[in-house]
């Protein structure tokens, strides 16, 4: 099975780690203080993100946007040659916990990632939806849309097959190509206020209808 590292701890990667695990991936969560952390899945290891990282064939990027970027250009190196998972949206969080604008306009978090680390293969997924939903996606009446975008065809497909262990099935997944896509996606958490305000605090996610 695939060997995976989990960059962060917090909610992301809580949903990410146990069914990846369960499914057979060894797992190990990178976190700042490894030593204080407790995991309750069977399967999921913590180690320092660097330690993670370099026993991994797949990266999953779960860290905030605003921080996601220096983290992984310090681990640059060691990220050479893998597929990395961005899951991050690249915004600016206001006092109330939800985006307000963007931090790369013209541009997208996952870019940027792929210009710092040219010999990484990024992919973007994940990132229009409610964390609860990222591995239970049948949870709702109508399932969420995944959208997958890349500029390697190798990463998206092992994306596609990650996915596919998360609960994914093939119509749900539109894989939307090149990386520059990934700049309409992380335009949904600007949508996230007035849909909360409007739907109340529900698990949702954005749906394509065909």
């Amino acid at each position: 099975m695939t060997r995976i590292a989990i960059l962060g701890s917090g909610n992301v990667a809580r949903a990410l780690a146990g069914p990846l695990a369960a499914n057979g991936h060894p797992v190990v969560v990178g976190s700042r203080t490894p030593d204080g952390l407790s995991w309750d899945d069977d399967g999921v290891a913590v180690a320092s993100p660097a330690d993670a990282v370099a026993g991994a064939e797949i990266v999953v990027n779960a860290l905030p946007g605003a921080v996601s970027l220096p983290v992984l250009v310090d681990l640059g190196p060691s990220l050479a040659g893998r597929i990395l998972v961005d899951v991050a949206n690249g915004v600016r969080i206001g006092a109330d916990g939800f985006a307000t604008s963007l931090l790369h306009p013209g541009s997208s978090l996952a870019e940027r990632i792929q210009a710092a680390l040219p010999t990484t293969r990024v992919v973007k997924a994940l990132n229009t939806m409610h964390v609860s939903l990222m591995a239970d996606p049948g949870s709702l009446p109508t399932p969420p849309t995944v959208f997958v975008s890349g500029d390697h065809p190798d990463a998206r497909r092992a994306t596609g097959m990650l996915l596919a262990d998360l609960g994914w099935r093939p119509e749900w997944v539109v894989d939307l190509g090149g990386l520059a896509s990934a700049r309409w996606t992380e335009t949904f958490p600007l949508v996230v206020r007035p849909l909360v305000h409007a739907l109340g605090p529900v698990p949702f996610g954005l749906a394509i209808a065909r």
